[in-house]
């Protein structure tokens, strides 16, 4: 019973909290905490029961599966990546327990574990706001989530050492799971699409990463993030995603009832979160400047800091395992820090193309790794966004003999031997100025979202651009502010590919 009124609170939640233009995700911690003051005056109790707990576990671990169907491997291993996530957590730790040891009196250790607790982001509201946006595989989208991943492991080996906890000798058998590789492409062969495509990966990240990593004394979290980067590599990988996405979606509805049902708080409780509340900037301001130090433009490293301002629900982990005193102030601070870092993400890129000027005076004046191109040669057509709309775009004009490029803030689609495809944010405004458009004729947007389809044009007629600009909508009503930007000529993307079928039959009927 609980479970039926909690997740319909969630969803009035949810409403009322898109309504004002906040994340869903706000309403559904909010509706955890008003299940939390008002279960008993209505029979229910005040926590989360076992059942919606797990409901949550299952959540999270879904989302580190998609999480590494999306990962590189090699991203872990970039300089921003490991300089920005171990230099972050050993200055945020070591101000956070001078702070406890001198204003809370707490002893060492437990000032040490709440200051650990607090230096993690939240891994939830991150891949929630970059995949909301397409943005995980962005530059700026791959150094937050490889920065968040060494985190997590972090925080698995403090829980392992403050808890007494260790792996067993079985634990071993992990190193051999690159040898597994063939049968897991095997399967995802097999499966094809659909319910059991579907039920394969909910099985490879639950029973295989999760339950078989918890099994040998390692973290669940971390197995269903081992297994979705097992088949990372896989033609099909994203299709998997996809095909997740909505139960995932609707499982972390529960994870997100759970903060808030994990307790009420008393005054200093409030104090306390407050308190940590107005040092949340200081996060996000630590991470920027880590990584302009390691040479990421300002843009990047706005928008991945950005991405980074928000307290971890690792903590409540930490919390529940070895502080539990601290579980009720940890669970406010943590969502307070998702209501204010939830509405500032929605509007990250106006917010740097507002003090764009004054930021990008932090660059380092070097060569950057994500530097972006000035000059795109003697291309006449130029396709923004490499998906498969904007890869079938690319080899039509291709195929015509016409002068093309293609743009896309996946580094990834770099290097493709029969497209010449560059990298760069569309959505940069710093971008579009500098770049030399003067032979360009055509523009064809193909990004993922109408956002960036909206940002793109406008940027782009700023930037002097007369010739056509051509866009894919999903949906009708996107044609109307996307003309008012700029854009030419609109088409239904699903209505373009019927079109094309259409196509190919006329011609086969008329050999």
């Amino acid at each position: 019973m609980l479970e039926v009124i909690a997740l319909s609170i969630a969803f009035v939640a949810g409403i009322l909290a898109r309504q004002l233009s906040l994340p869903p995700l706000v309403g559904f911690l909010a509706a955890g905490f008003a299940l939390n003051a008002i279960g008993p005056s209505i029979g229910l109790p005040s926590d989360a029961s076992p059942v919606l707990e797990h409901i949550a576990h299952l959540g999270v671990l879904l989302l580190l599966f998609t999480i590494g169907l999306k990962l590189n491997i090699k991203s872990l291993i970039q300089p921003a990546v490991l300089g920005g996530a171990f230099i972050h957590l050993a200055i945020t730790s070591g101000i956070f327990t001078a702070g406890f040891l001198f204003f809370l009196e707490l002893s060492f250790e437990k000032a040490l574990l709440l200051a650990i607790a607090l230096s993690f982001s939240s891994t939830v509201l991150a891949a929630k706001v970059l995949e909301s946006k397409r943005e995980l595989r962005a530059f700026h989208g791959r150094i937050a989530i490889g920065i968040l991943i060494i985190q997590d492991l972090v925080a698995l080996a403090v829980l392992s050492i403050a808890s007494g906890q260790s792996p067993s000798i079985w634990a071993l058998w992990v190193f051999a799971l690159p040898l597994l590789r063939p049968l897991f492409y095997w399967l995802m062969d097999v499966a094809q699409h659909d319910e059991l495509l579907v039920l394969m990966g909910v099985v490879l990240a639950i029973a295989v990463g999760g339950k078989g990593f918890e099994s040998v004394g390692l973290s669940s979290e971390v197995g269903a993030l081992v297994m979705g980067l097992m088949l990372a590599k896989h033609p099909r990988a994203q299709e998997l995603s996809n095909a997740l996405w909505g139960l995932k979606e609707m499982l972390l509805i529960s994870f997100f009832l759970q903060i808030g049902m994990s307790g009420l708080p008393n005054a200093e409780a409030l104090i306390f979160a407050v308190v940590m509340a107005f040092i949340l900037p200081l996060k996000g301001i630590l991470f920027f400047a880590l990584l302009i130090a390691f040479r990421v433009r300002a843009r990047n490293a706005f928008l991945g800091g950005l991405s980074l301002t928000a307290y971890s629900e690792f903590g409540l982990i930490v919390s529940a395992i070895v502080l539990n005193e601290w579980l009720v102030p940890l669970a406010i601070t943590v969502a307070l820090s998702f209501v204010i870092a939830a509405p500032l993400n929605r509007i990250a890129h106006p917010l740097f193309d507002r003090w764009e000027n004054w930021l990008t005076r932090f660059e380092i004046d070097t060569e950057h790794p994500d530097e972006q191109p000035i000059d795109l040669g003697n291309a006449q057509v130029l396709v923004l966004g490499m998906g498969r709309t904007g890869s079938a775009a690319y080899d039509f004009f291709a195929e015509r003999q016409l002068p093309i490029i293609g743009i896309d803030s996946d580094p990834n689609k770099m290097g493709n031997s029969q497209r010449y495809v560059v990298y760069a944010d569309v959505e940069d405004s710093g971008f579009w100025h500098k770049l030399n458009i003067a032979n360009l004729k055509a523009i064809a947007l193909t990004t993922p979202n109408m956002e960036s389809r909206l940002l793109a044009a406008t940027q782009i007629r700023k930037a002097g651009f007369t010739g056509k600009i051509i866009a894919g909508i999903d949906f009708t009503d996107e044609e109307e502010p996307l003309k008012q930007a700029g854009v030419d000529q609109t088409y239904m993307v699903k209505s373009g590919a019927g079109i094309g079928i259409a196509e190919k039959t006329w011609e086969c009927m008329s050999r």
